[in-house]
């Protein structure tokens, strides 16, 4: 199973906290969200990701490349050159298997994802997240969830505050999508969705502009192929300061819901 992605927006309602720096490398703790995201679909057993780069893709793709270096202890003897000059002590690895794919900066959701088309649609099914949320989610139930009902995608369905998508449901079928509602008291996509490969054939096209959630998930909720996997417990976006401020906190202090690898490393360590 393989975990698409999106890293490629800029961000703008965010860039108060950094300019420089692209919005899935922004920090919780020392370690940026997504490899936090990462983290959670590892915890899971789900190791191989397709990043889908845009803008300052670069420093996304360096960050990776030089993984051991950023998180562990480094020295580095100047009398020294090639290999030998540098020491990464007690290296911390992680069983991920990374592709990146520059999708261009200006290119939308839909348009990101079809470009990573040779490396998704080999495989019956795919995971696709935002490289700018985190939860508690149960990616075992999602899979289980999406396997059962066969339709062409699942999007998780989340209560935070109504900025995002809102999805209104009958039980399990979604009958409404709206990108950017007014008011909401439903629930809103959280992201963490599995969609099959034939969504490629069927929804998506090569277009720059196309943005997934209106026309391709418009499409989807007119067919009957979109469905919800409802997420009771905890869910944040990092798209505002405050945002990026509370999710900080979280992590500070120990609170931090989404920490789903260390409970599950401890039950491992304990059986």
């Amino acid at each position: 199973m393989k975990v698409a992605i999106l890293c490629g927006g800029k961000g703008t309602r965010i860039r108060e906290v950094s300019e420089a720096t692209p919005k899935p490398m922004l920090s919780i703790g020392n370690k940026p969200i997504l490899w936090h995201i990462m983290k959670i679909y590892g915890a899971y057993g789900i190791n191989e990701f397709v990043l889908l780069l845009g803008y300052k893709g670069e420093i996304i793709r360096d960050y990776f490349l030089n993984l051991s270096d950023y998180i562990s202890d480094v020295t580095i003897d100047f009398s020294k050159s090639g290999p030998e000059r540098m020491t990464v002590h007690d290296a911390e690895k992680e069983p991920w298997k990374i592709t990146f794919v520059d999708t261009g900066d200006a290119t939308m959701t839909g348009g990101r994802i079809w470009k990573a088309r040779k490396y998704l649609e080999t495989e019956r099914s795919f995971c696709l997240t935002y490289g700018d949320g985190v939860g508690d989610v149960d990616i075992h139930g999602l899979l289980g969830f999406h396997a059962k009902h066969e339709k062409c995608t699942s999007v998780t369905g989340v209560q935070p505050p109504g900025r995002f998508g809102e999805i209104r449901a009958k039980g399990e079928k979604v009958f409404a999508f709206n990108e950017k509602p007014q008011v909401t008291a439903g629930h809103i996509n959280g992201g963490f969705m599995v969609c099959n490969s034939d969504i490629f054939r069927r929804y998506l096209t090569p277009v720059e502009s196309e943005v997934f959630e209106a026309g391709p998930v418009e499409k989807m909720v007119k067919d009957g192929e979109l469905m919800m996997f409802e997420h009771q417990g905890f869910w944040q976006a990092m798209d505002t300061p405050r945002e990026y401020s509370l999710l900080n906190e979280l992590w500070n202090t120990g609170k931090a819901p989404w920490k789903t690898w260390d409970r599950k490393e401890r039950a491992k360590k304990a059986a």
